[in-house]
């Protein structure tokens, strides 16, 4: 893959979307740049996506997980018998979608998070 995003730090090409995409949000330790050794994460507005889109995730497994057992017998009884691979999906969603995103609509930015350890 090619180098296509530049590091916040030095400004050269040296992130790929893949590397870009689990590069992480602001509470993360980020990823190293190969070409200044800096390490950077995607923003502000990585982190708000990712909390948002994961609590609306959570909401509907939780609305599906109660609400299901209800509809057998009614015209809706398909949620019942899909109920396990709908979470099931929610919940590779809620993992997949923000890398997916991260990878190609957020910025990257210098970490700000600062490690006990090196």
């Amino acid at each position: 893959m090619k180098n296509i995003y530049n590091c916040p730090h030095c400004g050269k090409k040296s992130f790929t979307p893949w590397k870009k995409a689990f590069a992480g949000q602001l509470n993360s330790p980020g990823k190293v740049c190969v070409e200044c050794g800096q390490k950077c994460v995607n923003g502000k507005g990585a982190t708000i996506f990712n909390a948002v889109f994961s609590t609306i995730c959570f909401a509907l497994m939780v609305a599906v997980y109660l609400k299901a057992p209800d509809f057998w017998g009614t015209e809706h009884e398909w949620i019942a018998f899909w109920e396990v691979p709908i979470v099931i999906g929610l919940f590779l969603l809620k993992i997949f979608m923000p890398k997916l995103v991260n990878a190609f609509f957020f910025k990257l930015e210098p970490a700000i998070r600062i490690d006990a350890v090196k």
